[in-house]
């Protein structure tokens, strides 16, 4: 009787679903309404221990008691025969479907007979139900095959959700290739990077911090065990959160935790295999026996792919890596090994990666085991390639940088390679140096010339002087001594961007367009990023943030996976993305791209991708209220703009402090900062090149105008405000252009002049381009009145239709009407009406009651716009075009 009773206790242990956590993060990709899980009548959850896989199938549960289904559930277990099985399942469909009748006449036996009968009870229901079980991998061989025959017999009224940590013994390849069973795996229950930040602000509130987040994620690979245990410990401690409290640093007890936690199943054998191959940044299983000298690897990695997240796959399908904190503990044990073992590991991976044609990477380790000639062999046979295909040149820096230079000037192509690798970063100021020794060869002609301006021409792009690029680029500008390919791409991309300094983004693009073409393939995907990173930001030059948003994710989500989320290239495509989504007013998802980045760009990002991502986290800080770490970090951007020598970083964070002190009108504050910017615009660090003068010129002059209105002084604003929007006009910023215009008209307004024309075209071109925060980024005044106009909208006379179009429209000016609202602004119909009879710029503006600045910047749109050099061709033509009768 006892063993009876304790039989039936085990039972009802395993038809008892688990507790669900009471406020779970809900994951919308994860939810049965998902897509992918819609019409699947089997789900396979199959994943190592600390991913979420009974949590998910708890979740999917209430799901589906939320819907009215019929929900069994089942825990498997080792010592569950066929027979258990099939009554376990029973008695939970019995409990859950308050009916105690059910299965009472199914065979004491665990056959096939014995399933079917059970299917055909639960069909003859007519119940929408589901059948959940968990831990299927514990089942003995005959048990799984009893749950491959439900798997392959469901009843069109059952659907069935299978929980397992490894799919050893089950067959069901056959049955996702057809669509009859959807599986859930590793990568889709890691947490992606946004749900990262959507738990931590759930969990912490006021003291989630962004960067802490990405970099736990980062660490963790998403393993929500791991996230878990660190959000718990935060809780646990109550500090206020910060990458310092957080960080697993080697040695810290939730460092020690984490990574006990990962390699908690493996036995001895196995730590030795992992910490052989730990000197490899990713691996296959051939690299890996070749390291190792194993036999049996494939058969073992797949065990631990299978049980433990130590071992993750890649996007590549033959290649993989160790999870980033046990790859820490794993190379550390190596370390500790006698030095003619590790010289071996190494060698042998030189080996193998030389013989699969990976030469770059085998240099590394030939470097490391010593021998310095066949590394610097296999360097300079790969490492340009390499570098211009790929990027990564830190990774080369860090061990060539180390070498005699006598061993380097041996090399030429090696020397070349350390020279472009200097240039691209914060060492930019090193590369003449190179260029230099390379220039003193005899055999140096017009193409290694070209070469070496362009390394020179990178160089000045770090450093900030557009000037200098301009001298370097123009020289080879048409026709460039170039044969090789890749040089070809990179000059176009040069030829691009000095157009962009020019202010003809158009052009840029239309360079790029021009530009040769690769073959498709992953070496062509880096220089392509960089084609995409210059056409994207000529569409955020000119305020099309949507056009920018659709040029640049792609371009992201692929520099991330060849290169990494931290990534010097990647960091900075993300400054641009973050910019423009903070324009269409998504601040959460702007601090979600730049997070765990800026320190990445304070130290090798271009100084225009620098400036926008401080920037725009800056911005983001002030609109969630927190102006004290808005200002924070433009004190961050003043001082790496010291640092590095890049005198605009500060130029920009006082004219961004004077926007945000304007915005709360402190015109002490506001002029006490205009000083210190006229100052530094007076020192003698300043370059005094006009690119570079411009560069700054239009946010000098609206700091000027911000200050003068913080103080109420409108007609000291409108001349600086005017500046602004001529030059920014000149260089086809348009996102500028609106900025000074919606102030101009603010001014103008306050003045006592007409100014809601101006304004309504502000705020017509803001709709146009998706710029959502232009206003409310400028001055809260601002804000207001643009909402009031919004309310009151200036009404244009429509366009008639059919016979009543006939009768209004006279003869001959259909045309102008149907182009009305299509070619021309509403103001710049009426100034080309003007034009038509003859008036000039003054007689205009009284006409209109604008200011003469105003016509004078809706003649040059019509210039524009029509594809002409003078004010009588702009009439001929409109009536060209039908615009004018």
């Amino acid at each position: 009787m006892t063993k009876l009773l304790g039989k039936l206790a085990d039972l009802q242990l395993k038809i008892s679903p688990p507790r669900f956590a009471r406020d779970p993060l809900s994951r919308e990709r994860l939810s049965l309404d998902a897509p992918r899980f819609l019409d699947a009548p089997a789900v396979v959850v199959a994943a190592p221990a600390g991913y979420g896989k009974t949590s998910l199938l708890a979740q999917w549960r209430r799901e589906c008691l939320a819907r009215g289904t019929i929900v069994a559930w089942y825990s498997a277990g080792p010592r569950d025969d066929p027979e258990q099985v099939l009554h376990g399942v029973a008695q939970s469909f019995r409990e859950a479907a308050l009916r105690p009748t059910f299965g009472h006449a199914l065979a004491q036996t665990g056959d096939l007979e014995a399933f079917s009968a059970l299917l055909a009870e639960i069909e003859g229901t007519a119940l929408d139900s589901v059948l959940i079980i968990d831990d299927a991998e514990a089942l003995p061989a005959a048990s799984k095959d009893a749950l491959g025959y439900i798997l392959r017999n469901l009843p069109a009224n059952l659907r069935l959700f299978v929980g397992a940590r490894s799919l050893d013994g089950f067959q069901f390849d056959d049955l996702a290739d057809y669509g009859q069973c959807e599986t859930v795996e590793t990568s889709d229950l890691a947490f992606e990077l946004d749900e990262t930040f959507d738990l931590f602000r759930q969990k912490l509130a006021g003291r989630f911090d962004a960067d802490s987040a990405a970099q736990l994620h980062h660490m963790t690979l998403g393993w929500p065990l791991g996230l878990q245990l660190a959000l718990s410990a935060q809780m646990r401690d109550n500090a206020p959160l910060a990458a310092a409290h957080l960080q697993p640093e080697p040695g810290s007890k939730l460092h020690e935790h984490l990574v006990a936690l990962l390699l908690a199943k493996l036995n001895e054998r196995d730590n030795q295999l992992l910490s052989d191959i730990s000197i490899l940044d990713d691996f296959t299983v051939e690299l890996c026996a070749a390291v190792s000298g194993e036999a049996d690897v494939e058969e073992r990695l797949q065990a631990i792919i299978r049980t433990t997240p130590v071992v993750q796959l890649t996007d590549q399908s033959d290649w993989m890596r160790l999870h980033a904190l046990a790859r820490s503990a794993l190379l550390r044990r190596f370390e500790a090994w006698p030095a003619a073992r590790q010289r071996d590991a190494h060698l042998k991976a030189a080996r193998w990666l030389e013989a699969n044609g990976l030469d770059y990477k085998a240099a590394r380790h030939a470097f490391a085991a010593g021998e310095t000639d066949w590394a610097l062999d296999l360097a300079e046979r790969s490492a340009y390639h390499t570098l211009m295909t790929q990027g990564g040149g830190g990774q080369l820096l860090d061990w060539a940088g180390v070498l005699p230079d006598e061993e380097l000037d041996k090399r030429p192509r090696l020397l070349l390679t350390e020279a472009w690798s200097l240039a691209l970063s914060d060492r930019h100021t090193e590369a003449g140096a190179l260029v230099e020794r390379i220039l003193t060869r005899s055999e140096v002609g017009d193409a290694l010339r070209c070469e070496c301006d362009l390394i020179l021409g990178g160089a000045a792009v770090f450093a900030d002087d557009p000037d200098l690029f301009a001298r370097l680029h123009d020289p080879w500008a048409t026709d460039p001594p170039l044969a090789d390919p890749l040089l070809l791409r990179v000059h176009a991309n040069r030829s691009a961007y000095a157009a962009l300094l020019d202010g003809e983004p158009a052009l840029a693009r239309l360079r790029q367009q021009r530009a040769p073409v690769f073959e498709a393939g992953w070496q062509s995907r880096y220089l392509s990023g960089w084609s995409d990173f210059i056409i994207g930001l000529s569409y955020f030059w000119e305020g099309q943030v949507r056009l920018t948003e659709r040029i640049i994710r792609p371009a992201l989500l692929q520099s991330e996976a060849d290169l990494g989320r931290r990534d010097p290239f990647s960091a900075m495509l993300a400054a641009v993305l973050a910019t423009a989504v903070w324009e269409s007013d998504r601040p959460d998802e702007a601090q979600l791209l730049l997070a765990d980045r800026l320190d990445v760009l304070e130290r090798r990002g271009l100084p225009e991708a620098l400036m926008l991502g401080f920037r725009t986290l800056s911005r983001v800080a002030r609109a969630k209220g927190d102006e004290p770490h808005a200002l924070e970090l433009l004190g961050a951007l003043d001082a790496i703009g010291t640092h590095r020598g890049l005198p605009r970083m500060t130029i920009v964070s006082l004219c961004e402090q004077i926007r945000m002190h304007a915005q709360a009108n402190r015109v002490h504050t506001c002029q006490d900062l205009l000083n210190r910017l006229e100052n530094k615009l007076e020192g003698e660090d300043i370059p005094q090149g006009p690119l570079w003068q411009r560069s700054i010129a239009v946010q000098v002059e609206l700091a000027r105008g911000l200050a003068a209105i913080a103080a109420s002084d409108w007609r000291a604003a409108r001349q600086p405000l005017e500046r602004a929007n001529t030059i920014a006009r000149a260089v086809k910023q348009e996102r500028l252009v609106v900025e000074s215009a919606a102030l101009l008209s603010l001014v103008l307004r306050e003045s006592g002049e007409n100014a809601r024309s101006l304004a309504q075209e502000a705020i017509e071109l803001a709709d146009l381009y998706g710029l959502r925060r232009v206003f409310s980024d400028v001055h809260p005044s601002l804000t207001d009145w643009v909402a009031s106009l919004r309310d009151t909208p200036v009404q244009h006379p429509a366009p008639a239709s059919g016979q009543a179009a006939a009768e209004a429209t006279p003869p001959g000016t259909g045309a102008a009407v149907a182009n009305r609202s299509t070619v021309l602004t509403p103001r710049e119909w009426d100034v080309l009406e003007h034009l038509s009879r003859g008036l000039s710029n003054k007689e205009i503006a009284r006409s209109l009651d604008v200011h003469g600045e105003t016509v004078k910047w809706h003649v040059k749109n019509l210039f524009s716009k029509l594809d002409a050099d003078s004010r009588k061709q702009v009439v001929s033509r409109a009536r060209l075009m039908g615009l004018l009768g």
